[in-house]
């Protein structure tokens, strides 16, 4: 069902859609038209961005662009009408919008649209939203962009059309990476496949002309998004909580309030788990695959919760049931531009290992470049967070909401190791398992935190326990 309303034969209204299950808003980041833009079926004409992720908008319609209701940088409520098109040019004088004042919702472009049932919206995914009385939050000094330059474009060009400008081609990501530092896309020289501009690009352009872009390693987070800059003498800055980053704190300090949280901790010789990655690599049947301790630990945990299904579980408060999962979707903390997000693998378990490696290379890849889609985040069972990337040792991670168990992988480091009786240098790292004391109780989670280390320890167990 798309969610546009149609005024009268001539204009048709695009409201905001759901475009995670039950989000009730979302910010409107960036506009690709203006008013007076012809736009075709299926065009992408925004990008907004709610509490899960970054998505762009494609208009149902063909037509030409009469009128945005909403300037960049405002959050607008599921259902809103956002863009108004005139899907017959040419048919007549546009009416002249009426005048609105600030945080007032402009009225229809044409004739009056009946009055909407209450309960909920359409929407183009999910079931639809609840109304809601969330108001609009408009940046200071924002303009809501008129009808005004489709009126006069229509006058001058007789159908009211005119042929878009061409913008410079860019991922979203970076189109906003260039936004948070000020950078206008049209100076940036791409080196993108097909002119393309990339983050690399953004940053050469943002650096001074002998500054070098420093290349991320293949284990290396995503670069967080920069920090706003003080003003000369300024004490302190505040910066606005929304989208990703409000939902990581309230789902962070609802689940560490709701699940009693316990961690244990086991220090493991991985060093013939680094051997087996650098086997795994020169593998001709791993070929294409990215392969890396990760891999190996994911399958590790697998495994582990094959044998202890009872970790796989969760919590259900309104039923006061436990509720045994017999499929693992395994989540993976990503750190990308916008914040920390936890996509998962669906299905993990019933995946081979060269499969697993793919599925978690294209859901890191995807989480760096900003595409993660909220289904990609959602009914995860089991999470790993890999904080070793960081350089850090181990630490007490905050379960993912609805899930019962998360495991930190700590940084493997060369250190002094009691191996065969003597004193050598071995790959050790420390492995951290918060669990969910609700329905996880202290035995099953050494066993499967003492599985997986084990496992670590002795890869050929992927094999014998398998």
């Amino acid at each position: 069902m798309t969610t546009m309303t149609e005024t009268s034969a001539r204009f048709r209204e695009f409201k905001m859609p759901d475009v995670g299950e039950g989000l009730t808003e979302a910010e409107i980041l960036k506009w690709f038209v203006q008013p007076g833009d012809t736009v075709t079926d299926g065009q992408v004409v925004c990008e907004v961005e709610t509490a899960k992720a970054a998505v762009e908008l494609p208009i149902p319609f063909d037509g030409v662009v009469h009128e945005l209701r909403f300037p960049e940088g405002t959050t607008v409520d599921v259902g809103e009408v956002i863009i108004a098109v005139d899907v017959a040019p040419g048919s007549g004088d546009a009416p002249a919008a009426q005048d609105a004042a600030p945080e007032a919702v402009q009225q229809p472009v044409t004739e009056a649209e009946p009055e909407a049932p209450k309960g909920r919206q359409p929407v183009l995914v999910g079931y639809g939203v609840a109304e809601s009385s969330t108001k609009r939050r408009a940046r200071k000094g924002a303009q809501i962009p008129g009808p005004a330059a489709a009126a006069i474009q229509a006058e001058i060009n007789g159908r009211g059309a005119k042929v878009p400008e061409s913008r410079p081609l860019a991922k979203p990501p970076v189109r906003k990476l260039a936004k948070d530092l000020g950078i206008d896309l049209a100076s940036v020289t791409p080196t993108g496949e097909g002119g393309v501009i990339t983050r690399e690009d953004v940053h050469a352009a943002a650096a001074p002309a002998s500054a070098e872009v420093p290349a991320r390693t293949e284990e290396a987070p995503a670069a967080p998004a920069p920090a706003p800059v003080a003003q000369a003498g300024a004490r302190e800055t505040r910066i606005p909580v929304k989208g990703v980053r409000k939902a990581i704190a309230q789902a962070m300090v609802g689940s560490a309030f709701t699940a009693p949280h316990v961690t244990e901790f086991v220090t493991v010789d991985v060093t013939r788990t680094m051997k087996l990655v650098a086997e795994l690599k020169e593998d001709k049947d791993m070929a294409g695959v990215r392969v890396n301790p990760l891999l190996i630990i994911a399958k590790a945990l697998l495994v582990a919760i094959r044998r202890n299904p009872g970790i796989n579980a969760a919590w259900d408060e309104a039923n006061q049931e436990i509720v045994q999962k017999h499929y693992v979707n395994l989540g993976i903390a990503a750190a990308t531009p916008r914040g920390l997000i936890v996509p998962n693998i669906k299905d993990a378990h019933d995946k081979t290992l060269p499969q697993l490696g793919e599925a978690l290379g294209e859901l890191v890849s995807t989480a760096r470049e900003g595409r993660t889609s909220p289904a990609a985040m959602a009914g995860g069972t089991v999470t790993i967070t890999n904080v070793g990337v960081f350089g850090v040792d181990t630490g007490t991670p905050i379960l993912n909401p609805g899930e019962s168990a998360i495991l930190a992988v700590g940084a493997i480091k060369l250190q002094p190791w009691v191996h065969k009786g003597k004193v050598k240098p071995r790959q050790v790292t420390t492995l951290a398992l918060s669990f969910d004391h609700r329905l996880v109780d202290g035995e099953l989670g050494s066993k499967v935190l003492a599985d997986v280390a084990a496992i670590l320890e002795q890869p050929k167990r992927l094999i014998t326990w398998a």
